[in-house]
């Protein structure tokens, strides 16, 4: 359980836990004002362990690599741009950078309307469908001639993409328990790191064995070979990315019931009955937290706007195209390993605030160390460091929300796609931190992104300070034992 659980002495061992599917409380005591934190550990019973295993078997790899492929789409584009790509639809000044940018422009747009439609359908079908589309949109930028084209293209592909991160984290967070979220999402986002550093490897091979076959460029070949992997995915998708428990076809009646028990087990002291779209639209923008997950989130992401510029950016270390396509690789799997362990640790230690602090001041030690150098060792050895502290920390700041802002379905969901559109929002403008006049230092962009990652902390410990306002007003309101909020 993702939450802290006091009982009228702050610590009874004799209160009775609240299900039967869990023999001992959780995991930490809430000594909000000075005192340490105790890590107590949780005992699952048997066919509760075998529920999660087997939620793990169904959604993770079909989720993992569905956001695998959401992001080998998205940044083929970047990969392109080593292929002579801007010269073949005479681009020129900051147009490139104005087709990275326009997708998010779509992917901001459709992010909130999208979920809070997920609550009302099938999600498994809505999201299988619409990767289907985004696969062929992004098979269609092969055609693309002109610079206007191009955006076109991009656009929609936002538009497309925008329910599937919001919506993945909406079915996660309906499977899965607070504790075990941070975990699966940082598996997750692992996929998406998985992406960035092997659409490099197989960028590498495109161009090198099919740049001109039958006509086409090689950064065409990529836009078409990727886009029919993705659609191919997405068929699949259609029978094994789950609905509601209800509706999931995979699940049996005993574990549909058990779903729900673990479900009203994590419900906090605050949590309101069912509501409409609409009712959880208007919770999500009353909540103050909302509006500060949102700004923590747009932050770290703007701290990450180096993603689309990765290639770039490793190009300025001397080597050839293939070459350069093979560095960008170690250092997102390395990332992602780093993504999954500390989600692991965030959900397993019960504590989200200093997980943040951490990985976001690795990453700022990072920026500075490329920024400041050319030395091509020094700044490869950077390029390891701030990818894996920038995104190492976005399955926290995820968690964190979706279980703090639970108090609905609905406001959940909403939540959700809001604070991913405000982390987006940072994608718009980060595309023009990373200008081709600051090649090869770069000191715009990565500057810019250790001041976002520093601003990032800050707004992860004015949430820590009123989470623990609310802990207290929880604590004195009742004598009852009661789920605390996790920081």
């Amino acid at each position: 359980m993702d939450f802290n659980t006091p009982t009228p002495e702050n610590e009874r061992s004799d209160i009775k836990p609240a299900s039967s599917a869990i023999v001992a409380t959780k995991p930490t005591t809430a000594e909000e004002v000075s005192g340490p934190r105790r890590l107590m550990r949780s005992k699952i019973d048997p066919e509760e362990r075998a529920l999660v295993r087997k939620l793990d078997y169904y959604i993770m790899p079909t989720i993992c690599v569905m956001y695998f492929l959401n992001y080998i789409d998205r940044n083929a584009i970047a990969q392109a741009r080593l292929n002579h790509f801007e010269a073949d639809l005479d681009m020129s000044g900051n147009q490139f950078n104005t087709a990275v940018s326009i997708l998010f422009v779509g992917y901001v747009l459709m992010q909130v309307p999208s979920n809070m439609l997920i609550t009302r359908i099938k999600p498994g079908v809505y999201m299988s469908g619409c990767m289907f589309l985004w696969a062929v949109v992004s098979a269609c930028t092969a055609s693309v001639t002109s610079f206007g084209g191009l955006v076109a293209c991009r656009f929609f592909l936002g538009v497309v993409e925008a329910p599937f991160y919001p919506g993945a984290t909406y079915i996660l967070a309906m499977y899965y328990t607070h504790s075990e979220m941070a975990a699966r999402v940082g598996l997750m986002y692992c996929g998406q790191l998985l992406a960035t550093g092997f659409t490099g490897l197989i960028s590498a091979g495109v161009f090198a064995g099919m740049d001109g076959l039958r006509g086409l460029a090689g950064w065409q070949w990529l836009f078409i070979i990727e886009g029919a992997l993705t659609a191919l995915v997405a068929t699949l998708g259609f029978w094994l990315l789950p609905n509601t428990p209800d509706e999931t076809h995979w699940l049996k009646g005993e574990e549909r019931k058990l779903i729900q028990v673990r479900r009203e087990r994590g419900r906090f002291s605050d949590a309101l009955a069912g509501a409409t779209a609409w009712e959880g639209l208007k919770q999500a923008f009353k909540d103050r937290r909302t509006w500060l997950f949102c700004f923590m989130q747009m932050f770290h992401l703007s701290a990450c706007s180096f993603n689309a510029f990765f290639p770039t950016v490793a190009k300025t270390l001397g080597y050839n195209t293939t070459v350069t396509l093979l560095l960008t690789c170690p250092p997102f799997v390395l990332a992602g390993a780093g993504s999954t362990i500390v989600g692991w640790s965030s959900g397993r230690l019960n504590e989200r605030t200093w997980h943040i602090t951490a990985t976001l001041s690795v990453a700022i030690v990072g920026f500075i160390i490329a920024a400041s150098t050319l030395n091509t060792a020094a700044r490869y050895v950077a390029c390891f460091i701030f990818p894996v502290g920038a995104f190492s920390a976005n399955s926290v700041v995820v968690g964190w929300t979706s279980a703090t802002l639970s108090q609905t379905e609905e406001k959940r969901a909403v939540v959700l796609a809001i604070t991913n559109v405000f982390g987006h929002i940072g994608y718009i403008y980060g595309a023009y931190l990373w200008p081709d006049t600051d090649e090869p230092r770069y000191g715009i962009g990565f500057g810019a992104s250790a001041g976002f990652a520093l601003l990032s902390i800050c707004c992860a410990w004015v949430m820590r300070a009123l989470l623990i306002q609310e802990n207290r007003k929880i604590r004195a309101s009742t004598s009852e034992h009661v789920n605390l909020y996790s920081y």
